[in-house]
């Protein structure tokens, strides 16, 4: 991982260079260092449902907004900064539709 120079910034890996997404600074990369590039989430963002039986997630009522049905597993993530409340997300137990519903 590298950080821009100028603005403290995490830089993006462009072409054999590294690209500031907020100031725009440029350097070129170091070709006998060894980089991973990914785009994958982080383990701590995804949440594994498993089959409806055998999910740990709790149900409530909820109507599903894809189909109608007014059930769902629910779970709650921080996903602003800490000061603000919890998200929750909904997954229908009919159509594994997925929804938030914030706080607003």
């Amino acid at each position: 991982m590298e950080f821009c120079d100028e603005c403290g910034s995490m830089m993006k890996a462009e072409d054999g260079l590294w690209v500031c997404g907020s100031c725009g600074y440029e350097e070129p990369k170091d070709d006998a260092a060894n980089y991973t590039v990914t785009d994958d989430q982080e383990e701590s963002e995804v949440i594994e449902t498993g089959d409806e039986e055998n999910s740990a997630l709790p149900v409530t009522d909820a109507h599903c907004p894809n189909c109608g049905h007014d059930e769902a597993r629910w779970y709650m993530q921080q996903i602003r900064s800490a000061d603000e409340s919890e998200t929750r997300f909904f997954i229908c137990t009919e159509c594994e539709h997925k929804w938030r519903e914030d706080d607003n």
